[in-house]
């Protein structure tokens, strides 16, 4: 995996290449302009300042902790200074006849370094300030003098640009590293736990499948576990809630509550709902599955049907049911489970609930939400 700040590494070396790349065209303006300077020796100095100050920043630069703000601003102060001398050094004379400033283009230095480590607001920032100062010292702006300006300006904004995409780049590559790293480790634990652990407790649930009292009731629970495993390693488990825009599967949602004695089947292409519409059907159906569960309904099915301009979940299981009229009864006692956890969700949604049971032939829970009220 790439360390923090790796993607910066090429442009922190273009910076020190710049650098001294600049610093080498300073010296060629020296030899061909010293005769026309005021303090000629003056000029040599600085110059030797800037080769200097040109090591300082190599070496400061290319140590992540020393790219903080005491650096920056050294380096911008050190570049200022040295324009403010220009005039002295140079004469004004030299000035007006349109010769160039004696950092020339090495005063770009530090806006290619405030861009890179902060994107463009700190590459602006620094050259504006450097801009202004060298055109303050000159006494009369020419317009090769503002051009320089215009396009440090343009150097800075489109350095710190490439700057934040090289770091945004960085941050995306190390997240998806770290994905498949954890996509890796979560398939070799599925093939050992394959090897073991689920080999073992579907052999529990078949052995005990036939068998009564506490045998069945450990067959039962090995084979929910079962399901259980094998949905957590192939990554089924349950969605977190997404954005609220964000259309949400239902068969996801569904999937949580599929088990050894549930069986969930689903269209092959997503059944596609606005998140807060697929929650509350999933809720539903949970409700439909917690009662059949709680009255001894057995196994289960539930079947979802995408049909265009509805989606409808059916629930049957194969438990005792109850008589007509059962459901009106409770409803009248007070036990309000069915008629508020299901019913009354599906109203909320604008869609119906059809529940229909017969004595000793199970129950079945058709769920329906229009799409045009989703």
């Amino acid at each position: 995996m790439p360390a923090p700040g790796a993607f910066e590494v090429p442009l922190w070396r273009a910076v020190a290449v710049f650098r001294v790349a600049s610093l080498a065209y300073v010296c060629v303006v020296l030899i061909r302009d010293a005769d026309r300077y005021a303090h000629p020796f003056a000029a040599g100095a600085l110059v030797l300042v800037m080769a200097v100050w040109t090591s300082v920043t190599a070496v400061g630069y290319a140590n992540p902790a020393r790219r903080g703000w005491p650096l920056l601003l050294a380096d911008l102060g050190i570049v200022v200074a040295i324009l403010v001398a220009t005039p002295w050094v140079m004469g004004r004379p030299a000035l007006a006849a349109g010769l160039p400033t004696l950092p020339v283009a090495w005063l770009s230095g530090p806006v290619l370094a405030w861009a890179v480590s902060g994107g463009r607001r700190r590459g602006t920032i620094a050259a504006l300030v450097l801009g202004a100062t060298d055109l303050s010292t000159r006494g009369v702006v020419t317009p090769s003098a503002f051009n320089g300006a215009i396009l440090m300006l343009l150097a800075g904004v489109v350095v710190g640009h490439v700057a934040r995409l090289t770091v945004t780049a960085g941050e995306r590559l190390q997240r998806a590293i770290e994905l498949e790293a954890a996509t890796r480790e979560r398939e070799r634990l599925a093939r050992d736990i394959h090897d073991s652990v689920l080999q073992v407790l579907a052999l529990v649930q078949r052995r005990g499948a036939r068998l009564d009292g506490e045998a069945g009731e450990l067959a039962r629970l090995a084979g929910e576990q079962e399901a259980a495993l094998r949905a957590l390693i192939s990554g089924a488990g349950p969605v977190p809630a997404g954005a609220p825009d964000v259309p949400e599967d239902l068969r996801a949602l569904l999937g949580r509550y599929a088990s050894a004695t549930v069986s969930l089947s689903v269209p092959a292409t997503p059944v596609s709902l606005p998140p807060a519409v697929a929650r509350e059907l999933a809720a539903a159906a949970g409700a439909a599955l917690d009662n059949a569960a709680r009255h001894g309904g057995g196994r289960a099915w539930v079947l979802v049907e995408d049909e265009g301009s509805a989606v409808t979940v059916s629930i049957r299981d194969e438990g005792p049911g109850f008589p007509p009229g059962r459901l009106d009864q409770a409803a009248a006692q007070g036990r309000l489970g069915v008629a508020q956890a299901i019913r009354g969700r599906l109203a909320d949604l604008g869609g119906t609930a059809r529940i229909s049971s017969t004595p000793d032939a199970g129950t079945e829970v058709e769920l329906t939400v229009p799409r045009r009220q989703a």
